[in-house]
């Protein structure tokens, strides 16, 4: 397959007790190796905020409406925003899902440009990138980063009323076309905040797909499962976490960070270099990645709820030009 053909198809790059030791009625996280079939495909959608989301299911939908349907993946492999669409395209029409967004009307600005508040939260979120981006630097690797940002988040958690767990878990809920685990394989990313351990939820670990989901879109708050806190999956590994891929012989990567990573190099966390390990392993991987012309919906804009018509359309129609190189590929 010639993926030069087109810029944005890439070969490479990015009720339990409150106490954290209590082993009393945990969520049970799925940890076996699984080993995935001969010719088994998997759909790897990163994180990357609000317009990160909508651009998932632009791409998705312009591949499906073109002849690829990629939702029949035989594992999903979610992240953040990329855990929300996951959820999304295994219980609903990708179409449907890209009318929705199309059709949805952003929210009237309550506050200057810039507050923080309506539809461009852009003050919060460059204070989330400033706060993490000082914890990233003071780390000594990837576990001691997992550790210190599940560390900050619980102390946020601490000192807050904890009306934003019922809040945020509603507001997830009501963005699932199911709130059922799907049949096939789909493994949704998060970090436990108390150890700084990655973990997975799938359908056999006793979690809620909507917790699952809250756990993993949760951004740098502690989100709580059974007394048991959980930060954002981006902070596995990074916003994609394809490594979990290993195995499959043919992994798609949808990035709408660009497969980028805030981590060192040497840290060994970019997408690239998890791209070149599935490859070194035996797995044919593509990656998609957002063009040049709809990167300013990311970032600091990923937030910004008044960009996801425009993510939408411009994932679909990567999606609608990329199909007939990713055909033979993905089947």
């Amino acid at each position: 397959m010639n993926t030069r053909a087109f810029s944005t198809l890439h070969s490479t790059p990015t009720v339990a007790s409150d106490q954290p030791g209590s082993g009393q009625d945990q969520p049970q996280v799925d940890s076996t190796q699984r080993m995935p079939a001969p010719g088994s495909r998997a759909l790897v959608l990163g994180g990357g905020g609000s317009t990160g989301n909508a651009w998932l299911i632009g791409v998705i939908a312009g591949l499906f409406e073109a002849g690829l349907d990629v939702t029949d993946a035989d594992l999903i492999i979610g992240t953040s925003a990329g855990s929300t669409a996951a959820a999304q395209i295994t219980g609903a029409d990708p179409a449907k899902l890209l009318a929705d967004i199309l059709a949805a009307m952003p929210r009237p600005r309550t506050g200057p440009a810039g507050s923080g508040r309506g539809p461009g939260p852009v003050g919060p979120v460059m204070n989330q990138l400033e706060r993490t981006g000082k914890i990233i630097a003071a780390a000594e690797d990837a576990a001691d980063m997992r550790r210190r940002m599940g560390a900050a988040a619980l102390e946020l958690d601490a000192a807050s009323d904890g009306s934003r767990q019922t809040q945020w878990r509603s507001t997830v809920a009501a963005r699932l076309p199911s709130q059922l685990w799907p049949q096939q394989r789909m493994l949704i990313t998060a970090v436990d905040a108390h150890t700084g351990e990655p973990v997975e939820f799938d359908r056999d670990s006793g979690v809620d797909l909507v917790d699952a989901v809250a756990a993993s879109c949760s951004s740098g708050v502690a989100y709580s499962i059974r007394g048991r806190r959980y930060i954002d999956g981006g902070y596995r590994s990074n916003a994609d976490n394809a490594d979990l891929a290993a195995g499959y012989s043919r992994v798609l990567v949808l990035s709408p960070f660009g497969g980028r990573s805030r981590t060192p190099e040497e840290w060994g966390m970019h997408l690239a270099t998890q791209v070149d390990e599935l490859r070194a392993h035996g797995s044919k991987v593509e990656t998609i990645f957002p063009d040049g012309s709809s990167e300013h919906m990311f970032g600091a804009n990923a937030m910004n709820v008044s960009l996801r018509p425009a993510a939408a359309r411009a994932g679909y129609d990567q999606g609608a030009a990329l199909a007939g190189e990713l055909t033979e590929f993905w089947r």
